[in-house]
C-alpha cells in the first residue's frame, strides 16, 4: 500500500523545530515518569523463577488458583488469566519435583490441567542476562554511532560528521525510551512483563529508527554535495520533504502488518507486537521531526558561539 502524501513546498518543518522538540521532550518525560512511578515488571528471563501456562478443565478465577497453591506451600505467586480457562502462573524457581507437584495439585483440584508451557531460569542466570543485555545495547549503539560518523566523514561543513552519528544515537534513545514508557503503562494494566521478546523488539526498533534517520541524513549529504538550497536550513528542509513520503509509507505499511499480529496473534506475541508498533511510530517521528531539525539547531548554536 502506497499513500500519496506530499508536503506543501511552503511548509518548513525545520522552522517549527521548537514545537517538534517540545513534543519529543514531552513524550520522553512522560515515559520516564511512567518508568519511575509504575516501574518495570521484569520477566523470569531477568529475575529468575518459573513460569507455567496451563488450561484448567473447570472454570475458576485467579484468586481461587492463587489460594489453592498458597495453601499447599507455594509462595511469591503471580497468577494471570489468559484466554478461556487459561492461566499463567509465575513463582520462584521450581525443581522438577515441585513442578510436577504443582501440576498434580491443579489437576486434582480442577479435574484436569493441560500444561502448555513451562520455563524455569535461575536467579543468577537472570541477573547475568540483564547485565549482558544492557552492555550489549550500549556497545551496539556506540559501534553504530562510530560507523555513521565514518560514513559521513566527507561531510564536514557546516556540521561535522560525528554530529550525525551522535544525533542518530540520541534519536534511537528517544524511540526506545518512549517505547519502554508506553509499554510500562500498558503492562501495568494488562500484566505484561519485560522479557527476552521485549529486548528483541527494542533491538528491532533501534535498527529501524537508525535506518530511517540515516535515509534522511544521506539525502542531506547528497543535497549538500550538489549545493541544493541557498543555505543549510533550506537544504535540510528540502531533504526532509524529499524523503517524507517514503518514511511515512514504510512506517504505515510496517505498522499495519504488526497490527495484524497484535489483533489476531496469541497472548505471548501480543506484547511483542505492541512494543514494536509503539517503537516504530516513535522512530518515524524522531527521524522526520527531531534528527534533521536538530542538525540545524546545532548549526545555529555553533554560529552564536562563534
Amino acid at each position: 500500500m502506497v499513500i500519496a502524501i506530499n508536503l506543501n513546498p511552503r511548509m518548513s518543518i525545520v522552522s517549527l523545530r521548537h514545537i517538534w522538540f517540545g513534543i519529543g521532550a514531552a513524550m520522553v518525560a512522560g515515559s520516564l515518569i511512567a518508568f519511575f512511578v509504575l516501574g518495570i515488571r521484569w520477566g523470569i528471563d531477568f529475575t529468575g523463577g518459573s513460569l507455567l501456562e496451563v488450561t484448567l478443565s473447570q472454570v475458576t478465577d485467579t484468586a481461587s488458583v492463587r489460594t489453592i497453591l498458597e495453601g499447599v506451600g507455594y509462595t511469591n505467586l503471580q497468577v494471570q488469566e489468559i484466554g478461556e480457562q487459561g492461566y499463567l502462573i509465575r513463582t520462584t524457581d521450581l525443581s522438577e519435583e515441585s513442578h510436577q507437584a504443582l501440576l498434580g495439585t491443579l489437576r486434582e483440584t480442577y479435574g484436569g490441567a493441560e500444561e502448555l508451557r513451562f520455563d524455569s531460569i535461575g536467579p543468577v542466570i537472570g541477573h547475568e542476562l540483564k547485565q549482558t543485555t544492557t552492555w550489549g545495547v550500549i556497545l551496539i549503539l556506540a559501534l553504530i554511532g562510530g560507523y555513521i560518523a565514518f560514513a559521513f566523514r566527507k561531510v564536514s561543513l557546516p556540521i561535522a560528521s560525528w554530529k550525525y552519528g551522535l544525533l542518530t544515537i540520541a534519536c534511537a534513545f528517544h524511540d526506545v525510551i518512549v517505547m519502554v514508557g508506553v509499554y510500562v503503562i500498558a503492562g501495568f494494566f494488562l500484566g505484561w512483563e519485560v522479557n527476552a521478546a521485549f529486548v528483541a523488539a527494542a533491538l528491532t526498533v533501534l535498527g529501524y529508527s537508525i535506518n530511517d534517520t540515516v535515509v534522511v541524513f544521506d539525502r542531506i549529504r547528497e543535497n549538500l554535495a550538489n549545493r541544493i538550497g541557498k543555505d543549510f536550513e533550506e537544504t535540510v528542509d528540502m531533504s526532509i520533504r524529499q524523503t517524507f513520503a517514503r518514511s511515512l509509507n514504510t512506517s504505515i505499511t510496517t505498522i499495519l502488518a504488526i497490527a495484524a499480529v497484535l489483533i489476531f496473534g496469541g497472548d505471548t506475541t501480543r506484547p511483542f507486537a505492541f512494543a514494536l508498533m509503539v517503537g516504530i511510530a516513535a522512530g518515524s517521528y524522531s527521524s522526520i521531526f527531531l534528527a534533521s531539525p536538530a542538525l540545524v539547531a546545532w548549526e545555529y548554536a555553533k554560529k552564536k558561539k562563534a
